[in-house]
């Protein structure tokens, strides 16, 4: 992971950025339109899209295929939204990740391209790991502790998107507590709204009683 205090200093110096914020953006969305889900699934045959609850996730892969091909998809979509990020604040000449509003704008982009991939037909997951990615770059304590308490709701309840949307409500408050501030939060916020905007067929089958569990 980079560091400001150490990368920093050398970006001040660069007349110019050493990659233009379109390019970060626009990488970011296709590098967001990488779904692991679909490529560790079809690489055992299956169609993730056709097995479980349908939806290119951890979360479904994980019910479907099991803890290991489970792990590989959260860690690639974690990444996706790391890099997207990291783009995005070197772009920008660097500063402080966490008050960077082009590395949470390059984060959204990646989030934009999981949940709408231009490789799968604009169909794709929640976005929940990426969005995890982006905060990992930019607070990652704050990724840390919302890793902890999205198991820990998992365990509790079975049901991923509860621990999903528990995450989101808390995500805004400990970032702006973290140091994210003015334009960064507001790009953080659109992350979120994106995310609890791609759970809402999870809400109304959870409304009917009907979301199916995850095994813990």
């Amino acid at each position: 992971m980079f560091h400001s205090g150490t990368v920093a200093p050398l970006l001040a110096n660069l007349d110019s950025p050493p990659v233009p914020p379109w390019l970060a953006v626009a990488a970011s969305y296709v590098i967001g339109s990488l779904d692991f889900a679909v490529v560790v699934a079809r690489a055992r045959g299956v169609d993730i899209r056709s097995v479980g609850s349908g939806n290119p996730g951890a979360s479904n892969v994980l019910r479907s295929l099991g803890k290991g091909p489970a792990i590989m998809v959260f860690v690639g979509d974690a990444m996706k939204g790391v890099i997207a990020a990291a783009l995005g604040w070197i772009a920008a000449a660097g500063g402080p990740p966490e008050t960077e509003p082009l590395a949470f704008i390059a984060g959204f982009a990646a989030v934009v391209g999981h949940a709408y991939p231009v490789f799968h037909r604009f169909k794709g997951g929640r976005g929940v790991a990426t969005g995890a990615g982006v905060l990992l770059f930019t607070v990652p304590l704050v990724a840390i502790g919302l890793a902890v308490l999205w198991f820990a709701v998992v365990r509790v309840t079975k049901i991923a998107a509860v621990a999903s949307l528990v995450v989101v409500a808390v995500s805004a408050p400990l970032a702006a507590w973290q140091g994210v501030r003015g334009w960064a939060l507001f790009w953080l916020g659109a992350i979120l709204l994106l995310i609890v905007y791609r759970h809402l067929p999870n809400i109304r089958r959870m409304l009917g009683g009907s979301e199916k569990k995850v095994p813990t």
